[in-house]
């Protein structure tokens, strides 16, 4: 099992654990992984990682498919994969409702077939076999829609690129897990037991079955784990809580919160129905005790060094077995990396 680190995102100013970055690199971590929701923007972020390291990949987790045109996807990873000697991996995802639709200013539509077409796209870009033309539900290039002068004619890229851009999706549901598995080469199942297969492996191989057979070496199961090392378990669990529960309560209206709806299918519904009421009604320092200490233990890695050691036993078993291809830490210290280096790699 791979490892990676979760850079974060998400805060008032533009900033960068550069220092755990950088000791990611020199412990032997794999990756490291930018995002972007309504504020810092994940490229620019890893093009500045990219500049700023020699060995590590670099990838987006994730780059959200309504705030660019898969064209303009395809050229910004070709350009970073090739500036960086191939140290660039792509992860997309549809982001939700609210992002699309009061963020980007554009219709949230269908997530899966927005996915599959805008894959297909940036492989045919890549892969610079003819000219691109794709006329499909979601995306028609050229383009003929109202508005179009009938001007535009299919182009292919100038840039010579590797056309095995690995590409990764951020998905939570079955059917998003599914046909990341048949047309991309990874998966971001957000965060996972490593222990309850069912929610996740079946899934992924009914993916790879409809992807014409490969195997399952041929695709990354990377969930995220938060890290949080305290010898004070309360103060160490306080911020995984929160970030929870914001997920879960927060990220979409009831109906239509599909971290909710996998907290569920992770077996604690009654709690994520509480912890959706009290955040919808504004009360969130509620919400985050809402969230059940079980839960938090099952998806995460928190507390002192010993209970992370002995935590890690299930983390171990589940990449030697193949469920787990790559660790995604997130929020670990300089600390909490090395920990993590000396039981896994």
């Amino acid at each position: 099992m791979k490892l990676g680190f979760v850079a974060g995102y998400g805060s008032a100013q533009a900033q960068l654990p550069l220092e755990q970055i950088i000791e990611a690199e020199r412990l032997g971590y794999d990756s490291v992984w930018t995002s972007e929701a309504y504020g810092t923007d994940a490229v620019s972020v890893a093009a500045w990682i990219l500049a700023r390291t020699t060995r590590i990949r670099v990838g987006t987790a994730i780059m959200q498919m309504p705030a660019r045109t898969p064209t303009c996807t395809a050229m910004t990873a070709m350009t970073l994969d090739a500036l960086s000697g191939g140290r660039f991996l792509l992860g997309i995802g549809p982001s939700g409702p609210r992002v699309a639709e009061g963020w980007y200013g554009v219709a949230y539509g269908k997530p899966l077939a927005r996915t599959r077409e805008y894959i297909n796209i940036i492989r045919q870009i890549a892969a610079r076999r003819g000219p691109l033309v794709h006329q499909g539900e979601v995306y028609r290039i050229p383009y003929d829609g109202p508005g179009a002068t009938g001007l535009g004619t299919p182009i292919k890229s100038i840039l010579h690129a590797d056309e095995h851009l690995q590409i990764y999706t951020a998905a939570v549901t079955p059917k998003g897990i599914t046909l990341a598995a048949e047309i991309a080469d990874g998966v971001f199942p957000v965060w996972m037991n490593p222990e309850r297969q069912d929610l996740v492996e079946q899934h992924v191989t009914d993916g790879l079955a409809r992807g014409g057979g490969r195997s399952r070496a041929d695709f990354t199961v990377a969930p995220m784990v938060p890290v949080s090392l305290d010898d004070d378990l309360e103060r160490a669990r306080a911020p995984v809580r929160a970030q929870f529960a914001l997920y879960i309560g927060g990220m979409g209206p009831r109906g239509r919160n599909f971290y909710h709806d996998y907290t569920c299918r992770m077996g604690y519904e009654a709690a994520a129905n509480r912890i959706q009421d009290l955040s919808l009604s504004g009360q969130r320092e509620a919400a985050a005790a809402a969230v059940p200490d079980q839960l938090l233990d099952e998806v995460a890695l928190i507390g002192p060094a010993a209970r992370i050691r002995e935590r890690i036993g299930a983390w171990r078993a589940a990449g030697r077995a193949g469920r787990v291809n790559t660790m995604m830490a997130g929020g670990a210290s300089i600390e909490a990396l090395r920990l993590l280096a000396e039981e896994l790699l």
